[in-house]
């Protein structure tokens, strides 16, 4: 899974059938610990996150399998919303 944060929302007017009903969600997934290595990407929203919540994400065949929905393109799925995070950065040196 990937810890991330909703930084926005995508409408499609036009889109395959298959993602029809689904609200899509701008995530910039996080760095290790502050490392710059994020990246943004956007997944399928089926808790009704929000914008600047922290989610976490499944990617990949495993989040087709979260919806039921085995020949979508569907790459990610927020799967939950993080209430708090603590990181004992000692652990990650």
């Amino acid at each position: 899974m990937i810890i991330g944060k909703v930084v926005g929302n995508v409408w499609a007017t036009k889109k395959d059938d298959k993602l029809s009903g689904y609200k899509l969600l701008v995530i910039r997934t996080n760095g290790s610990c502050g490392e710059k290595d994020s990246e943004t990407i956007v997944a399928v929203d089926t808790i009704g996150a929000g914008i600047g919540e922290d989610v976490l994400v499944t990617k990949g065949s495993v989040a087709r399998n979260v919806l039921r929905e085995k020949d979508s393109p569907i790459d990610a799925v927020v799967v939950g919303i993080i209430d708090s995070l603590e990181v004992d950065e000692s652990v990650l040196k």
